[in-house]
């Protein structure tokens, strides 16, 4: 719970802190290097657990790890002046409130919902996939979250190129490439999978806030925290309906004969296959906001 509610504040203040102190493409470039180091941070992370697990150090001493960067932080932070909101209304409750009724938030609510369960929800048979095609589970977790890392590195020059909406619908689309050979494939394709999962989930949590922080600007902090927690929320509350699948897929392999890890990756890439619906109507959502946004940018290229 404790970890929870640090990473909640971590999200809560950094993410508008980051929106406010920078502009346009800027600001997409820092959100996206901010969120580079959540899976950046577990891709060396899981390097050094298993280092340390091999020398034979306890996991109650490798989390006292996590010290070392709190106080790296908190030295960083100290006497830091914090930026002010860019938009006036922003910095208001009565202001935020009014731009999160509009239709626009309400779609990247729902958006969000989405993306966050198509990224956290396959990771739990993910890493079963690839262990079966001989890697071991913490160089998995530094495969997936190096890349989304690397990944993440360059979501500046990625917006510059093909604009938030864009990467959106390209992140959905080489999501769902990724799910589809994970539900189809083991062996040595599982990793090319990994690679097209990891880049397809990369972009979607720092791009999503982006997007907001930049078209609903009166949002303000309220709302990218609205943002963040509904992308939690919505993954936690959606793990009992993934539950349902996993145990109807565990009876049918079951029922064919299946035990063991067999039993549970042929069920994996069933619920996998399942989960493919997610990314699908995200393909649908931001191809319908990639062509809103267009629009809408080519109407006040013509008025200006």
């Amino acid at each position: 719970m404790l970890i929870g509610l640090g990473n909640g504040c971590t999200e809560a203040a950094c993410n508008p802190m980051i929106a406010d102190a920078y502009q346009g493409t800027r600001m997409s470039k820092m959100l996206n290097r901010f969120h580079m180091w959540f899976p950046g941070g577990i891709a060396i992370g899981s390097l050094l657990s298993g280092l340390m697990t091999n020398m034979g150090i306890l996991g109650q001493s490798q989390v006292w790890l996590l010290l070392i960067p709190a106080v790296i932080y908190a030295f960083l932070f100290f006497g830091q002046d914090w930026p002010k909101a860019k938009v006036e209304e922003a910095a208001t409750l009565s202001g935020n409130l009014k731009a999160m009724l509009t239709p626009l938030f309400i779609f990247m609510i729902i958006c969000m919902a989405l993306t966050a369960i198509t990224e956290f929800s396959p990771n739990q048979w993910v890493g079963l996939i690839l262990a079966k095609s001989g890697a071991h589970p913490m160089l998995i977790l530094a495969l997936t979250s190096g890349l989304m890392a690397i990944a993440r590195y360059f979501g500046g020059d990625m917006v510059k190129q093909f604009d938030q909406t864009g990467v959106l619908l390209g992140s959905a689309v080489l999501a769902t490439i990724g799910l589809y050979l994970f539900s189809s494939q083991t062996g040595t394709m599982a990793y090319v999978a990994a690679i097209f999962f990891a880049l397809g989930i990369a972009y979607f949590s720092p791009n999503m806030l982006g997007f907001v922080a930049d078209k609903i600007p009166k949002s303000g902090a309220l709302g990218l925290s609205i943002v963040g927690a509904v992308g939690m929320f919505s993954s936690s509350i959606f793990q009992p309906i993934i539950g349902g699948w996993i145990d109807a897929d565990q009876k049918m392999a079951a029922e064919q004969g299946l035990m063991g890890d067999e039993l549970e990756m042929v069920a994996g890439q069933a619920t996998i296959g399942t989960m493919m619906m997610f990314p699908i109507i995200l393909i649908v959502l931001f191809t319908l906001l990639y062509f809103r946004m267009k629009g809408k940018k080519s109407k006040e290229v013509a008025t200006a």
